[in-house]
């Protein structure tokens, strides 16, 4: 029989230490031959990023040296940081941002210049020519003064005898060069400020000539309001694209200059492109294509024959990321469910069979722990809008709670604040569902996967919207009695702890809150930031300077005084996006009303904590924090946490 214990208190199997160190991150799967690679987190060796690959001579192995961390800075979010081919592998080294070349069985060597300030130069989506000479990608140079960064398209000898040379300039962002198979034309996206690739994107295709040179560009499609996702050609060389110019992002291709549309549906086919390297549809060699896309909140796959219908393809997942790719006969992506974490899948479409390559969890979670979410949609805007969720209840097999209480509520506000939240296994969310909280991952208005017209419902309005659907949320399921309207807390991390700021300060609903990282002076986040997000609070709150006053007013450290709650501040010391700063001036002003609060400060974390000691050290002040404030014991020995004005 379950023991009766106070919600929160709950022993669980699911530790901070295995959040931490259990829990590695997946990205960029790729075919070569009948070789998949990937490349895989190491949490317990500092946050170091690996690649892998999978064959079928045995077991994936991990083919990088330990003085190699693949990671590039570029847009400071990084993504397509590796390239592999049938003779060697290019990576980008995070210690320097340098192109490397590693030959199958040798040892990594630099072929890009060391520049003049150290980690300058950086580089990401890397493509190689048909007869391997060239690299064709991104770089990203940093002025030793200080001033903007520079983004062009680059060509570069793959064996590294002469330095890259800017091959296309003279837009802000790049992105996603795209060789056709003859090797005679370049594809690519470009936007420029104050539009982010969601807002509006341009394709672009040139002759590519021998040496590298771009030649006779122009224009096909996209504008500031028009989102250009994963240019491609198909192994014929038809140009595809997906554009959002019906609100919804849809597959296209181009024929004798006319643009066909290949299934139109109210459904997303691509994806906010935080990252270079993201792929949502690939090309099989008997002339479908298969399609990942989403549809309220649930991913899938498909199979398109353009003229027919899409078939769907049974898999068990719920998640797809944008990793999709093809050797012509196969498919891998990286998968998850709400009971299994994400994993990469190899996928044979002439049979259905799924082969699992990699987990981000190395071992089973017993699903009798593991909360499943349910989908809800809720009134918010003054009843004149839904907004949706993801409610995670209490799940423990070995404990209930008592008869006379409701579970606290944990308010998950998700980054961005353009993403989603996801019906994905997460051991962070299992990790306080399984110790007795409620957990719901709101996707409020601005989050993606629900057309554009729900993603612009944040327009001009970020920090209200936004607050007021996780604000919402917490009162809808108050009010349905499934929680403790007495005892809400929020969480997020990054535009998220932005989210959770605003919502503590400018609402009452809460009575604890979490900023992982989190903005809370809006006008110092448009003056102190990277490049990649210097303006894109330009759509989200107005233009800097113009609209200063709205800054001052949506900025939650000139109104700490209208808070009345606890909350637990924790912050990376060398992150460039949310800079340490924020963190501090909002720990002073609680510290100078006298409200309870407890910062903790991570060195050597960047934007995100990557490295174990501190994933679980964070995990477990949070919880302590909640026990504290809402008056109840922990089950798990954890390090206590200094709580400033918190009354004994």
């Amino acid at each position: 029989m379950p023991l009766a214990a106070p919600f929160g208190s709950w022993r669980s199997p699911i530790s901070a230490q295995s959040v931490a160190a259990d829990e590695l991150p997946l990205g960029q799967p790729s075919f070569v031959g009948q070789d998949v690679y990937w490349l895989e987190g190491r949490p317990l060796d500092g946050g170091r990023y690996v690649l892998m690959r999978s064959s079928s001579s045995g077991p994936p192995t991990e083919i990088t040296p330990q003085s190699v961390n693949i990671r590039t800075r570029v847009h400071e979010y990084g993504g397509g940081a590796y390239l592999a081919t049938t003779s060697s592998i290019f990576v980008s080294n995070l210690a320097d941002q340098r192109l490397y070349r590693q030959d199958h069985s040798g040892v990594p060597r630099p072929i890009t210049p060391e520049p003049e300030t150290p980690s300058a130069d950086r580089f990401a989506d890397a493509r190689a020519t048909p007869d391997g000479r060239l690299l064709v990608c991104v770089r990203e140079v940093h002025p030793a003064d200080g001033g903007e960064a520079v983004n062009t398209l680059v060509a570069l000898p793959a064996d590294g005898s002469a330095p890259p040379r800017t091959i296309v300039s003279g837009h802000d962002f790049f992105s996603t060069p795209r060789i056709s198979p003859d090797g005679t034309q370049l594809l690519w996206l470009t936007w420029d400020h104050p539009q982010m690739p969601w807002d509006g994107t341009e394709l672009w295709v040139g002759d590519l000539q021998a040496d590298g040179s771009v030649l006779n560009t122009r224009h096909v499609a996209g504008g500031p309001q028009e989102s250009i996702f994963q240019p491609e050609w198909s192994p014929a060389g038809v140009l595809h694209f997906i554009s959002d110019r019906t609100g919804w992002w849809n597959l296209y291709r181009t024929q004798d200059g006319a643009v066909e549309a290949l299934a139109p549906m109210d459904s997303e086919f691509g994806a906010p492109q935080w990252i270079f390297g993201m792929s949502t549809y690939a090309f099989l060699n008997d002339g479908r294509i298969a399609v990942q896309y989403s549809r309220d909140g649930f991913d899938h796959l498909a199979y398109l024959r353009p003229g027919e219908p899409l078939v769907a393809a049974e898999l068990p997942y719920s998640v797809l990321s944008s990793a999709l790719c093809s050797n012509g006969e196969e498919l891998v992506t990286i998968a998850a469910s709400p009971t299994e974490g994400a994993c990469v899948i190899r996928i044979a479409p002439s049979t259905g069979s799924v082969e699992v390559l990699g987990r981000s969890v190395g071992h089973d979670v017993d699903s009798a722990y593991v909360a499943k979410p349910r989908q809800i949609t809720f009134p918010t805007d003054h009843r004149r809008a839904i907004a949706h969720a993801l409610f995670y209840p209490p799940t423990n097999p070995d404990f209930v709670g008592p008869d006379d209480a409701k579970p606290p509520l944990i308010v998950v506000s998700h980054g961005g604040p353009t993403g989603a939240s996801t019906a994905q296994l997460d051991l962070e969310v299992q990790f306080f569902t399984s110790r007795g909280f409620a957990v719901v991952a709101v996707n409020y208005g601005g989050s993606t996967g629900f057309g554009r017209a729900y993603r612009e419902r944040l327009t001009g309005r970020w920090g209200i919207v936004d607050s007021d659907d996780c604000i919402n949320a917490a009162r809808y399921l108050a009010d349905e009695g499934e929680v403790d309207g007495e005892r809400l807390a929020i969480r997020g991390g990054s535009a998220g702890g932005y989210t959770t700021l605003c919502a503590l300060v400018f609402g009452d609903c809460f009575t604890a809150g979490a900023s992982y990282y989190g903005v809370a002076d809006c006008a110092a986040l448009a003056t102190d930031t990277h490049k990649f997000e210097s303006r894109y609070l330009d759509g989200l709150i107005g233009p800097w300077p113009a609209a200063k006053d709205v800054y001052y007013q949506r900025s939650p450290i000139n109104f700490v005084d209208r808070l009345s709650c606890p909350v637990i501040l924790l912050q990376g010391l060398e992150d460039r996006v949310v800079p340490p700063s924020q963190a501090e001036a909002m720990a002073e002003a609680l510290r100078a009303k006298g409200l309870p609060f407890a910062y903790l400060a991570f060195e050597g974390e960047q934007h995100g904590f990557r490295k174990a000691e501190n994933i679980k050290r964070a995990l477990e002040a949070e919880a302590y924090f909640y026990a504290s404030v809402f008056g109840f014991e922990l089950a798990d020995e954890v390090e206590p946490v200094p709580i400033e004005n918190l009354p004994h």
